[in-house]
């Protein structure tokens, strides 16, 4: 698939002759990537589809305050990382559970999901990474499973890239220690 360069994508869907035809090709190179972000975050299949669904709606009503100080990729992945954390609070609500209640839900739910084929290596990794408050989580997921850089985490999350250092290495010693103990 070819890819279609940030400017022209968005030039395309303010084009209103040519808006569907931008979207289309916008969510045909983000859908598969927004998609595994998201479900890092919210584990079940099918929530991370109604999430992504969120999210490409918030783009698209968005799209026309894009300002291009960052890339389009780090703007959508923003809206998505904002979208996953208020689905998270409201199921946490909905299901009168604390955050870590939550992940713990969440594990379960990974553990009896079809679509879940990984190893035991894995299982213990998600446990541990359930074990983690929320922000070691995404920090140590964007690292480790994406491989960014700390300045892109960093920018991703607005915070400096010393506190995303710092946050990794100790999310990456609770998750090895988790990991020994289990």
């Amino acid at each position: 698939m070819s890819t279609t360069p940030d400017k022209e994508l968005i030039s395309l869907i303010l084009d209103k002759s040519t808006t569907n035809q931008g979207f289309r090709a916008l969510v045909a190179q983000h859908q598969e990537q927004l998609y595994w972000q998201i479900r890092k975050m919210v584990v079940v299949h099918e929530d991370a589809d109604d999430v992504l669904q969120n999210v490409f709606i918030k783009i698209f009503k968005g799209v026309k305050n894009f300002k291009g100080d960052s890339k389009l990729s780090t703007w959508m992945f923003r809206i998505a990382y904002n979208e996953s954390i208020t689905f998270l609070n409201k199921k946490g609500k909905i299901l009168q559970l604390s955050s870590q209640e939550l992940q713990d839900y969440l594990i379960d739910k990974l553990e009896a999901d079809v679509y879940f084929t990984s190893d035991e290596i894995q299982l213990a990794l998600k446990k541990a990474l359930a074990q983690l408050p929320d922000r070691q989580r995404e920090v140590f997921n964007l690292r480790y499973y994406d491989d960014l850089k700390f300045k892109i985490i960093a920018e991703l999350l607005d915070l400096s890239e010393g506190a995303v250092k710092s946050t990794y290495h100790i999310a990456a010693k609770k998750v090895e220690r988790f990991i020994k103990e289990d």
